[in-house]
């Protein structure tokens, strides 16, 4: 996807913001520094985060630079209009032709006060340029409808791949395990098979797709996308294309096209415009042929401040003096898929000094960080968890991160590094902070050893943000408040939640929160507090959800919290404890993000117990 560039005139637009009160200036350099890494643009950042509404600024521009607003929602752009302006410099400065009307050319533009390209468009499309506002955000999903690779354009490509491939590429029979590797690898490089998982593999670059899944039924083939953490279908190739589909991503990522009985792993790259992207490809024989699931790590998209993930400010602060320490364990826990590594990595950048030798072991490496030993866990040669952090310990090291705590070898070295002078960072797969504990006793540890290692541990989800752009606020019927196990007088102390815990909430709330949480208390009810859901939109595809946001449930190791692990308390007399030290619990944590508007009572319910 063509990068968005980010000049004085969008940071212009940033500082008017904040002049206007409508964000701060901390929301600001935060825009501006995820602008940096991933260089979308400071405004656009804004709008991603929910620091402030699009339609807010829109108006704000409208007012200030006292040029019309314009609704895309109500325009249908002509294709012959959208081909005035090319392309590369649509998506450049963010402009779009609307309408023609004579010698005059409407254009929707993001910022006004880049005046440069107004004399640009009209040398280039030999019209007059009336120029409007619109929203960044609204403004670069259109112009992607309308320039980039959308789904009904991949649906006419593939249309087109099918056409141009009638007759060269081979009917798959009943028995196609017995098809040559010579036949298949001659059929991976037709043209239609190339530029198909081409547009397929750039496609979901630009949608901001997580994972690609490639799936094997009886009598039909399924592309689906996963975004934002759900799984969408966007196209079915034809069922006969399928040995050569797989063959093409297995020598692609140099894997064996002839051994289709076992899984298989490899990566591949490919550079994209300007980016670089890593693809992790799995194979899985399946009773109707191999499925293939690409996992695209893109480095443009990771982002190492935890401030951005929705962490409360006391919860990041615990965290940060745990992983400061120069010795003892921090461990993160969730399931697969909920950002344990995003969040131990984003940690590492945090402690990565020039005076300390960091050394991980990962299975696998998923993102290269510069300055970090950085080793791939290899189980088929002998190069374990355990293995590698018995080598750790002779590389002097001063802090270790091992992707997971599996097995007791590896949880008893991890101990004794962290109690002989490092700093140990792993994983587990648990459901809570408290759970981890229990875990780390079942394994076999013994309570003294871990009550003295560990420092802390964080629980964490992660969970769909309400679409900025079509939230709107609404009052949950019965049902939903009983599944969250609310009552008509279930107040927030009943939660128990504490004053000081809902201090914070107005932070980062949307806007037509705000003024409703300044009346929130822990005597308050909770039918009683504003409830958010989006309707659906363009920008969201209709789901009322855009964005993912992290639940977080920090306990540190107190006083109170070491003696029940002595004890080998239950994970409950656990929780309670740190709950009372002031922890907030991924469901608590939940109903913070409902309240500023960030989340729905549906997601939180489904990622978190009470």
């Amino acid at each position: 996807m063509t990068a968005v560039a980010s000049g004085p005139g969008i940071d212009r637009v940033g500082d008017l913001l904040v002049r206007e009160g409508m964000i701060s200036l901390d929301q600001l350099e935060v825009a501006a520094r995820e602008n940096r890494s991933n260089g979308n643009g400071v405004v656009y950042n804004l709008i991603k985060q929910g620091a402030v509404a699009e339609l807010e600024i829109t108006k704000l521009l409208a007012r200030q630079f006292r040029m019309p607003a314009v609704d895309l929602a109500k325009f249908e752009v002509d294709p012959r209009i959208a081909k005035l302006i090319p392309s590369e410099l649509a998506m450049k400065n963010l402009v779009l032709p609307l309408k023609r009307d004579g010698r005059t050319l409407t254009v929707a533009i993001a910022d006004p006060t880049n005046l440069g390209i107004i004399d640009d468009l009209k040398f280039i499309t030999r019209y007059d340029i009336f120029p409007v506002i619109a929203g960044e955000y609204t403004l670069r999903t259109a112009i992607e409808r309308y320039y980039a690779t959308s789904e009904s354009q991949m649906k006419s490509l593939l249309e087109d791949i099918v056409s141009e491939a009638e007759g060269d590429i081979e009917v798959v029979a009943e028995r196609e395990e017995e098809m040559s590797a010579a036949a298949l690898a001659a059929a991976v490089d037709d043209a239609p098979i190339v530029k198909l998982i081409n547009a397929i593999l750039t496609d979901a670059v630009k949608r901001g797709a997580s994972d690609i899944h490639f799936e094997c039924f009886e009598h039909e083939l399924r592309v689906r996308y996963r975004i934002d953490g759900a799984l969408m279908e966007v196209m079915k190739p034809p069922i006969r294309m399928k040995a050569a589909l797989v063959s093409r991503f297995k020598i692609m990522s140099q894997l064996n096209i002839a051994e289709r009985r076992v899984p298989q792993d490899g990566r591949l790259k490919l550079k994209i415009g300007r980016k670089v992207i890593d693809y992790r490809v799995s194979t899985l024989p399946t009773i109707f042929g191999e499925k293939v699931v690409l996992r695209i790590l893109d480095k443009g998209n990771l982002t190492l401040e935890l401030e951005k993930f929705g962490i409360e400010p006391r919860a990041e602060q615990d965290l940060m003096e745990a992983v400061r320490n120069p010795y003892g364990m921090v461990l993160v826990t969730g399931p697969t898929g909920s950002g344990k590594t995003t969040t131990l990595y984003s940690a590492l950048a945090k402690i990565n000094n020039i005076d300390v030798n960091i050394m991980t072991a990962e299975d696998p490496v998923e993102y290269n960080l510069f300055g970090v030993n950085q080793v791939a866990v290899r189980t088929e040669v002998g190069l374990t968890f355990a293995a590698a952090l018995k080598a750790f310990l002779r590389q002097d090291p001063n802090i270790i991160m091992i992707g997971e705590v599996r097995d007791l070898e590896t949880g008893e070295i991890a101990i004794r590094a962290a109690l002989t002078g490092h700093l140990v960072l792993s994983t587990l797969h648990t459901n809570s902070a408290a759970e981890t504990v229990t875990r780390l006793l079942d394994m076999g540890l013994e309570p003294f050893n871990v009550a003295s290692a560990l420092n802390l541990v964080l629980a964490q989800r992660l969970v769909r943000r309400i679409c900025g752009n079509c939230r709107e606020r609404y009052k949950p019927d019965p049902a939903e408040l009983a599944a969250a196990k609310i009552k008509d007088t279930t107040t927030f102390r009943d939660l128990r939640f504490t004053p000081e815990a809902l201090a914070g909430a107005k932070s980062g709330a949307a806007p037509e929160a705000a003024a409703l949480i300044e009346k929130i208390t822990v005597d308050s009810r909770i039918v009683d507090m504003p409830f958010f859901r989006g309707r659906g939109c363009d920008q969201c595809n209709d789901t009322g959800l855009r964005g993912r946001q992290g639940l977080y449930e920090v306990m540190t190791m107190t006083t109170g919290i070491r003696r029940l692990i002595l004890k080998s308390a239950s994970a409950d007399e656990i929780r309670d404890m740190a709950v009372q030290d002031g922890m907030l619990t991924l469901r608590m944590d939940g109903w913070l993000k409902i309240l500023r508007g960030i989340t729905n009572m549906e997601q939180v319910i489904r990622e978190t117990s009470a």
